[in-house]
């Protein structure tokens, strides 16, 4: 895995041992999604869709979870728009702007190129961008490990 950041972006790059099909399904589909991302997703992901759900990761359960699904292109590009680290249940975050969520697949060796990008923290509130920027920063570097668990399962 390899990293870039800024103050408005963060990258994380992975070379995946499986097919892109795979790959796809897993980031594209919201049950596989849920599955390594540790969410329990109330609908599948279309174009346009704003699909609930809650945090299954220990600690995090009382995190409601809402992301508005931006673009689809079948096994090479997937984007959704969501609020980071909300994580308080009492506070409204809906006013704020969102962080835009990519993910492209490519290929090297016979191997899935897997590049998240997670930008628009700059746009957020002063007295959150700093916390949500350090907490999705490591947060996607656990993510990586994550998906590459899960597609590494035959």
């Amino acid at each position: 895995m390899s990293t870039t950041t800024s103050t408005d972006r963060i990258e994380k790059f992975v070379t995946l041992n499986a097919p892109r099909a795979k790959v796809w399904r897993a980031i594209a589909d919201a049950d596989q999604f849920g599955s390594w991302f540790g969410a329990k997703l109330d609908g599948p992901f279309t174009k346009g869709a704003i699909v609930t759900g809650h945090i299954t990761s220990p600690g995090y359960e009382h995190v409601k979870i809402a992301v508005e699904i931006d673009r689809i292109e079948p096994e090479h590009y997937f984007s959704y728009r969501w609020h980071p680290y909300a994580i308080e249940p009492a506070v409204d975050y809906s006013p704020e702007p969102t962080t835009l969520v990519e993910f492209t697949l490519g290929e090297a060796d016979g191997r899935t190129v897997l590049t998240i990008v997670e930008s628009g923290f700059d746009r957020l509130p002063q007295e959150r961008r700093i916390k949500a920027f350090q907490m999705n920063d490591g947060g996607w570097a656990e993510q990586i490990d994550n998906i590459e668990r899960h597609v590494s399962k035959p």
